[in-house]
């Protein structure tokens, strides 16, 4: 099928990618022109595992190219996908302009039936507005007063890929949700995704927009609870790692999003709650528990700093070693990363930072300022008076502990994600303390 992603970013580059992997002709369109100049020259602008594998095999083969023009992406395609960004305004509403802009200009180059599907993560009764703007800007051949006599469908077909094992979760879906209101566009988009064999969940367009939305919502609140356990677990002497895995046993409870640390980040979580609580008081409900998450989760990172004041004693011209910078290990994403509160929080204290990361660094040092960017974890570690780990990445479970040991000032160590081995780290005489662990584990 003749395929378009519009918006090159995380989604819409996987996305586009894996759908070429599957057989299909897939042309990306992106309004960026440096990052579409990367794209055909092979460059991946953002780090995702297997993801530049993928994009050097089917760009040589043509089954994908890319273009700064929505007009002749739309031309060359039936099924136009849209990933571009809906950030958050000040007062937590998705920002829908991008959204907007693509619909009038794919309204405004349309000459044949074309399935519109929402892609980027979008309010309910967003598909709805979507139709209404490509029926007010089709160009007047297309229309008979204010009907539209050129057919078009508009759906949502929400992502639920997480980043660092994208192309993984896009293979092998728990289930494909689809929101339709016609049986032509549900065809189409069964057929796309036929190769995949997956379970296709169809809905009208509302629902769809709205399971995206309260799955992410319901993520942040398993994430927000065991935080809030771990804060009682410190208090009573209690482990938190050992309360997750007895609750997560529990097939009605699970394991997953019970790992207690210092708050999620990325670009879509915070978003989402935001967008979510605001879809809710917009609609006359009061969505308090999903405040409640918000809340918990911003005092996450605020605790973890006075945690490290309070345990350091000092903090003002201490050096702090940070290990990770990303959001999320497997990353490269600085989008709402709990790094940047604590650094700054610290650096305000008269701190100096020295950090290191394994992929986020470029990133990083458009973010933050008067950080020393380190070439390896020991580097970051040298002379430093506490570390932090703030990513849990692989790399750091390989670092030798004896010799990071030796070249810190003070044998201090905060992990923010319970990913370090407190035990190993005891025996080698650090002073460790994790979250939810009771204290000095």
């Amino acid at each position: 099928m003749d395929i378009a992603i519009v918006g090159s970013g995380y989604v819409g580059l996987v996305t586009g990618v894996c759908l070429a992997h599957i057989g299909h002709n897939v042309v990306c369109c992106d309004n960026n022109e440096e990052k579409i100049k990367a794209l055909k020259a092979g460059k991946v602008p953002i780090y995702e595992p297997g993801l530049d594998e993928l994009l050097e095999k089917y760009r040589k083969s043509g089954r994908i190219t890319f273009t700064s023009s929505i007009a002749e992406a739309a031309k060359k395609a039936t099924v136009i996908f849209i990933a571009v960004g809906t950030p958050s305004k000040k007062n937590g509403d998705a920002d829908l302009t991008y959204i907007e802009n693509v619909a009038r200009e794919v309204a405004q180059n349309m000459d044949s039936y074309k399935l519109l599907v929402e892609k980027s993560t979008v309010p309910a009764q967003t598909g709805d507005r979507i139709a209404r703007t490509i029926r007010l800007n089709l160009p007047a051949k297309h229309k008979q007063g204010k009907n539209a006599t050129l057919e078009f469908d508009v759906a949502s077909n929400p992502e639920f890929l997480r980043e660092g094992s994208a192309v993984e979760d896009f293979m092998n879906p728990d289930r494909i949700v689809i929101g339709v209101e016609s049986k032509r566009a549900e065809r189409l988009l069964r057929d796309i995704y036929k190769p995949l064999k997956a379970t296709i969940v169809v809905t009208n367009l509302a629902t769809a927009e709205m399971i995206k939305h309260a799955s992410n919502s319901f993520f942040s609140t398993k994430l927000s609870f065991i935080n809030s356990v771990a804060q009682i677990c410190d208090r009573v002497g209690a482990d938190v790692e050992k309360v997750a895995e007895g609750m997560g046993y529990d097939k009605r409870i699970g394991r997953s999003f019970l790992n207690a640390g210092i708050g999620y980040g990325g670009s879509c979580f915070p978003k989402d709650v935001d967008a979510f609580v605001r879809l809710a008081e917009k609609s006359g409900y009061d969505f308090k528990i999903l405040k409640s998450v918000r809340d918990v989760n911003e005092q996450q990172k605020e605790w973890f700093v006075r945690h490290v004041e309070d345990k350091l004693w000092i903090v003002k011209d201490k050096t702090i070693a940070v290990w990770g910078l990303a959001f999320k290990s497997n990353t490269d994403d600085m989008r709402s990363a709990a790094s940047l509160t604590v650094i700054e929080a610290l650096q305000d204290e008269g701190a100096r930072i020295q950090a290191y990361d394994p992929q986020a660094m470029p990133n990083a040092k458009k973010m933050l300022k008067g950080v020393k960017f380190c070439d390896d974890p020991y580097a970051a570690a040298k002379g430093a008076d506490c570390l932090l780990l703030i990513t849990e990445w692989d790399e750091f479970r390989q670092v030798d502990l004896a010799k990071t040991r030796d070249l810190m000032r003070q044998a201090v160590v905060f992990d923010g994600r319970n990913f370090l081995d407190a035990r190993a780290l005891g025996e080698l005489g650090y002073e460790y303390y994790g979250i939810g662990r009771g204290g000095n584990a």
